[in-house]
């Protein structure tokens, strides 16, 4: 009887001791448990606490005190704000190149599958500069012509405007006719050096093919793999 009971009270004090065990660390826990205290200075100069962030404190650094006071994290709304900006950017910039990249490799398709060789791109820039020519030597003709009926046009105002003709007053018809003649005759204009000016366009456009058809066919470019595939 004295070894049963004897038994039993080791299991009682075993059971203690295990719960007693699981339960240290909680109590351990409870007793340096973390209790978070926020502090912020507002754009007034002033300090505010609170268990949790206060209302003063949106929008600012806020610091994170444990129990004993010690700052144990930092919260800057503006700081991460900025690094959220500064990392949309970058995606953003990444996302340009790779489109340009993807713009370049297909730009260079198109440029090997549109020539053949160096000469020809020296053909298509001769044909696109002859066609500017003639569109000039077009606009050159409208020019004249619009200039000669505005002489005209002046000439038989002059007409009724000289007392010893005796005329009578400029039709407004006539008045009309030399004001339109004058605004198609400064549209011509503007047009021809528009015209004019195509040829610089036209031959950059085509040395720049030039330069990368070379790159492509004998150069080290790094879109020749990715072009040809």
């Amino acid at each position: 009887m004295a070894s049963f009971v004897s038994g039993e009270a080791m299991q009682k004090l075993s059971l203690i001791a295990a719960a007693a065990l699981l339960a240290a660390p909680l109590a351990a826990d409870a007793q340096s448990g973390s209790v978070y205290t926020y502090r912020c200075t507002s754009k007034d100069g002033k300090k505010y606490y609170g268990s949790t962030i206060p209302p003063q404190c949106y929008g600012r650094p806020v610091e994170q005190l444990n129990n004993q006071g010690l700052v144990v994290k930092r919260i800057d709304p503006e700081g991460d704000e900025k690094a959220k900006e500064e990392k949309e950017a970058a995606l953003a910039k990444a996302k340009e190149t790779e489109a340009a990249n993807r713009e370049d490799v297909r730009r260079g398709r198109a440029l090997l599958a549109t020539y053949t060789s160096e000469r020809d791109i020296e053909d298509a820039r001769r044909r696109a500069l002859e066609d500017n020519e003639g569109a000039v030597r077009e606009v050159e003709g409208k020019i004249d012509a619009l200039k000669k009926k505005h002489q005209g046009y002046e000439r038989d105002i002059a007409l009724y405007k000289d007392p010893a003709n005796k005329k009578g007053e400029v039709p407004a018809r006539l008045t009309a006719d030399l004001k339109n003649s004058e605004i198609d005759l400064k549209a011509q204009e503007e047009l021809l050096a528009v015209k004019k000016k195509e040829v610089i366009v036209i031959n950059a456009k085509y040395d720049d093919d030039k330069k990368r058809y070379i790159e492509l066919t004998r150069g080290t470019s790094p879109s020749k793999s990715s072009a040809s595939k």
